[in-house]
């Protein structure tokens, strides 16, 4: 006679993780405003990564073309200073990239076990870190990074480092919540009544069920970030000339909007498309991993 424990294991047996993803992948593609998402969000990641070695150098200067319209020779024109605006779009993505991609991971490997200790050791900690995220989520966003910024110093890693701690208190507020949610179920507790050590339920328990919201979460915060850098460096706080940021061509383009507006339109169209791109395939991403969604 078979093993009752095997047997109730074996009936809520869902199919393997290949199964699971293949059906994740099914939902998520039915889903036409998340594949746009995915396809704005390729878009982005291909020209931050390989346009600016098609492109070219975006710092050459042509004093015979300046602030010269699109054409054949410079599809996107030229700016002030006759450098080509195509160039500096694809290696302002790429600044654009390392900053809302790295303060993002930043803000998760901080944030992430500050969450989970919190939400796990209600008695000591959670008073303490719940406090201290309360008094830094009462700034917003932008204004606490550009605090951060000013103190930092403008560089891109100061960009980097200010957008991770502006971030960072969402992640833990976050991790929390779904660590005191997760720590309620029964096979939390019946790890716990077992006798497994702590770390081993953590990780072996409450992460991987945590897993779901945070990635929704990275997905919202990488646009978010891509803002804050164009922000930043537009308050002259981020990326410093000459290197290519959609912040600084658009700090450049406010001079000449009435005889080059493409100047202004490129950068900022360019930071509307990849925000709204992540945005929607996060919204893809939270109705898909959605545990109610009955995968």
């Amino acid at each position: 006679m078979a093993d009752p424990m095997t047997v109730s294991v074996g009936a809520i047996r869902v199919g393997s993780p290949a199964e699971r993803r293949r059906r994740l992948w099914r939902r998520f593609r039915r889903r036409p405003m998340p594949m746009a998402g995915l396809v704005l969000v390729a878009g982005f990641l291909l020209l931050a990564l390989v346009g600016p070695l098609v492109t070219g150098d975006p710092i050459i200067q042509d004093y015979a073309a300046t602030l010269a319209p699109p054409s054949a020779a410079h599809p996107m024109g030229t700016d002030d200073l006759g450098r080509d605006v195509l160039a500096r779009i694809a290696s302002g993505a790429r600044v654009s990239l390392q900053a809302g991609v790295l303060s993002t991971l930043l803000a998760m490997v901080a944030g992430i076990p500050i969450g989970l200790l919190a939400g796990f050791y209600r008695r000591w900690l959670d008073p303490l870190v719940g406090r201290l995220v309360d008094v830094t989520l009462a700034f917003p966003f932008l204004v606490f990074a550009v605090g951060l910024a000013a103190i930092i110093g403008p560089s891109l890693t100061g960009v980097v480092l200010a957008l991770g701690f502006a971030q960072l208190p969402a992640v833990i507020r976050i991790t929390r919540g779904e660590v005191l949610a997760i720590k309620e179920m029964d096979y939390v507790s019946a790890a716990i009544a077992d006798g497994a050590a702590d770390g081993h339920i953590l990780l072996r328990y409450v992460l991987p069920n945590c897993a779901g919201p945070l990635i929704v979460q990275a997905t919202v915060a990488i646009p978010t970030a891509i803002i804050g850098e164009a922000t930043l460096s537009f308050l002259g706080l981020g990326v410093q000339p000459p290197t290519p940021s959609w912040g600084v061509m658009l700090t450049v383009a406010q001079q000449y909007l009435d005889v080059a507006p493409w100047l202004a339109i490129w950068p900022g169209l360019l930071i509307a498309l990849a925000t709204l791109g992540f945005n929607l395939l996060g919204d893809g991403l939270r109705d898909v991993l959605d545990p109610r969604s009955g995968l």
